[in-house]
């Protein structure tokens, strides 16, 4: 019995992926199949952390393609878990990395054989792929030039953006920008066209993305190469931040810039005052466990930002674009 998941050290992630089992037979063996297929199958789960839109590529498009895109087409999809709202999300992805129907093993009810199988998916590191470890040598910048052409992105080079545009991502309940609209404000008067997007919106009509560590910036994958990127990092967050953002920022091609805030920035500090464990030392918080940290610095606060700091973050984009 396999999970078929990327990540399988993630045991909450793993309780959402249904194990298969793949049965084998021999020639002589008496033929049950309804469908002969001569392509191979490769076999994943839909289930996990979806509905994340830092999850749905960290966990299964950025595996697909690196486990697929060798095959050129040349296979077909078996999902287990399916979820039709996922699989018509990504439909531009799957029908790109294979020439036929997907597969909902739930549904089908049918026997199928396949000359071969690939079960699950291979997984290197956040948004991340590694050119040593694939056939083919396949890079990320083989992955973003794959999205662009799925997506019929008509933008190719940073320098066909014009004006300064910058999109903001703007998150609806937890890290928050308390002062958006003074935030925006400043940015309109440095220069900016300022577009202010939902975190779950995919883009690449910038040239500067600004967002709070979460799942707003997995837009990175699409940005082109010198894009700047702003990450404003939560109190508590530098690693994530850094992990799951930061390094893979550069290895894309993007210009990557750090705004560490200020405990005072943080809705922690008010709530907590200043001497608390939970603004003088994190690392405390983190030993209790990750719910306890999760509850904390990723569910539990919001920031008003430091507009005098902040604009010399802005000032150090814009150079990065000759501004």
């Amino acid at each position: 019995m396999v999970q078929p998941y990327a990540r399988k050290e993630d045991e909450t992630a793993m309780k959402k992926v249904t194990p298969v089992q793949i049965l084998t037979r021999n020639a002589s063996s008496p033929s049950y199949c309804h469908f002969n297929h001569d392509v191979p199958a490769n076999v994943f789960s839909s289930g996990g952390f979806t509905r994340n839109l830092f999850h749905e590529f960290n966990e299964i498009i950025i595996p697909l393609f690196l486990t697929c895109y060798q095959f050129k087409s040349h296979l077909q999809f078996v999902i287990t878990d399916f979820k039709p709202g996922w699989v018509k999300k990504y439909n531009q992805i799957l029908t790109h990395l294979s020439n036929f129907e997907v597969i909902n093993s739930a549904k089908d009810g049918s026997v199928h054989c396949f000359p071969g199988a690939v079960i699950g998916l291979k997984y290197h590191d956040n948004l991340a792929l590694y050119p040593i470890e694939i056939p083919g040598g396949y890079s990320m910048f083989d992955f973003k030039h794959f999205l662009r052409e799925t997506y019929n992105l008509k933008i190719k080079n940073v320098s066909e953006i014009i004006k300064p545009k910058l999109i903001l991502i703007s998150r609806p309940k937890t890290r928050t920008f308390m002062n958006e609209d003074e935030i925006v404000d400043m940015m309109e008067e440095l220069g900016f066209q300022v577009d202010v997007a939902t975190p779950n919106r995919m883009s690449n009509l910038e040239n500067v993305i600004v967002g709070a560590h979460g799942v707003g910036l997995t837009n990175a994958v699409f940005l082109l190469t010198g894009v700047v990127m702003v990450q404003v990092v939560p109190l508590g967050l530098d690693w994530a931040s850094t992990n799951y953002f930061g390094g893979p920022a550069s290895v894309m091609g993007l210009h990557y810039v750090e705004y560490k805030i200020e405990p005072e920035e943080s809705s922690l500090f008010k709530e907590y005052g200043p001497d608390h464990p939970v603004i003088v030392d994190p690392y405390s918080i983190f030993l209790k466990g990750y719910d306890a940290a999760r509850a904390t610095y990723v569910d539990g606060q919001n920031m008003k930002i430091n507009l005098v700091k902040f604009r010399e973050i802005l000032l150090k984009a814009m150079k990065f674009l000759g501004h």
